[in-house]
């Protein structure tokens, strides 16, 4: 069985598997800038470990590979009879991280 862990990255939990790609709340790193997350929650795999919260001396490593955006989300508010219509669109951004190595306790 593959080792996984699930790691916080920026308030959020995430599921990580070594060599594929995460897709997470943008985080303020550039492509190709390598990053290490000490915040896991949970290593799995033969051995289970579940951390108290955290796993201690546990981390992934992370290489960033794009930001991409979300498809768009159209927001449209209006009011009946009163002439108020307005229209708006949103794109959440994301990072996508590839996932190097998790490091176990």
């Amino acid at each position: 069985m593959n080792m996984y862990a699930i790691v916080e990255i920026n308030g959020k939990q995430y599921r990580a598997e070594q060599g594929k790609d995460l897709i997470v709340d943008r985080c303020s790193a550039t492509p190709g800038e390598s990053l290490v997350f000490e915040k896991v929650v949970l290593l799995g795999g033969e051995k289970t470990e579940v951390g108290a919260p955290y796993v201690a001396g546990a981390a992934v490593k992370a290489t960033v590979n794009k930001e991409i955006k979300d498809d768009k989300v159209v927001v449209f508010k209006y009011m009946p009879k009163k002439g108020y219509r307005k229209t708006q669109g949103h794109r959440q951004p994301y990072t996508v991280l590839t996932v190097n190595e998790i490091v176990g306790a």
